[in-house]
């Protein structure tokens, strides 16, 4: 009787001793009641806040904890690398038929106000959830996703890129009624069948070439045009510096020949003021008058005055000219 009441006190002190349960710095805890007098049994909808200790009677209640930290899938080639010690990238065919591998991970979270229903309907652990549940879902939808892209695109980032913001999309579809948001898809290496790797490396480098050859070839167009424009620029400034020089003697001579005519003209009034002067104006005024008729009128009107006219010098310059052309013609 001394033992059996030994035993139910032990029991006793068992069931109703409080025992603590931690939460880390990023964990969220549930609580899971198997008996209770004041609360339904099961898993209790309350969430237990992060690096905090709660104490419950160990027999009577059940206690797991998630991480709310970010997490990640990785489902790559190398198995060092990779969540699994094995191959674990994902294989599936382009558009256009080709055979390829593709390094994925998948960066997601849990929310934390719906740990009690990952605890009761999704899974009991983060390993549980990422293995099972995360990681399976994973390996499907982007794989369709991808697939959508022609070979040769895979060598283009934005392509990638785009395909990776759709499978985020779809994963959040699908994984958000469990408790689960999917942040990023992020892709990294890819491969495919090694021959047609090498065509396909082949052609990028052919095209490359053809690049480099365009590229080169406009250069040396440009070049030409270049040359071209200088070619016109030095002519048509050859002929504008040999016109200006033509001007310049031009008017060098336009100078020469005014500065000559204004020294004759200045060594001909020099001339004129002098002795020979007179002589001089009487020949030309006989050169002009040398055929004309000339009549004396009398004085009235605006006739000449024969009293005032010296009809006598007159003769003598007529008669000085006849004389002076007998001599040129005798000689």
């Amino acid at each position: 009787m001394k033992l059996l009441s030994i035993i139910v006190l032990v029991l006793l002190l068992g069931v109703f001793s409080f025992y603590p349960h931690t939460t880390g710095p990023t964990e969220v805890g549930v609580r899971t009641i198997k008996w209770s007098l004041f609360a339904k049994k099961g898993v209790e909808d309350h969430v237990y806040a992060p690096g905090a200790v709660y104490f419950f009677p160990a027999i009577l209640n059940d206690w797991h904890v998630f991480d709310t930290k970010l997490q990640n899938v990785e489902m790559t080639h190398e198995p060092r690398r990779g969540d699994k010690p094995f191959r674990d990238d994902l294989l599936f065919k382009t558009i256009d038929g080709n055979d390829i591998s593709l390094d994925v991970i998948i960066s997601y979270r849990i929310d934390p106000q719906k740990a009690p229903y990952i605890l009761q309907y999704v899974a009991g652990s983060d390993f549980e959830l990422k293995d099972n549940v995360v990681r399976t879902i994973a390996r499907s939808r982007p794989r369709d996703i991808f697939g959508e892209l022609k070979t040769e695109e895979f060598y283009v980032s934005d392509k990638r890129d785009e395909k990776a913001e759709r499978a985020k999309a779809m994963l959040n579809e699908s994984l958000n009624p469990y408790g689960v948001i999917v942040e990023r898809v992020s892709t990294k290496d890819y491969r495919f069948n090694p021959a047609y790797q090498r065509a396909i490396e082949d052609k990028k480098v052919a095209d490359q070439v053809a690049e480099q050859n365009k590229l080169e070839d406009a250069k040396g167009e440009v070049n030409k045009m270049v040359a071209e424009a200088d070619g016109r620029f030095r002519q048509a400034q050859i002929e504008a510096d040999a016109y200006y020089e033509k001007q310049q003697r031009i008017a060098a001579a336009i100078e020469a020949e005014g500065i000559a005519e204004a020294k004759g003209i200045t060594e001909l009034n020099k001339a004129l003021a002098g002795s020979g002067g007179e002589v001089m104006v009487k020949l030309k005024v006989a050169e002009a008058l040398e055929g004309k008729k000339i009549v004396l009128l009398p004085l009235s009107g605006s006739g000449m005055d024969i009293k005032t006219t010296n009809i006598n010098r007159l003769l003598e310059t007529y008669g000085l000219k006849s004389v002076t052309q007998d001599k040129d013609e005798q000689k």
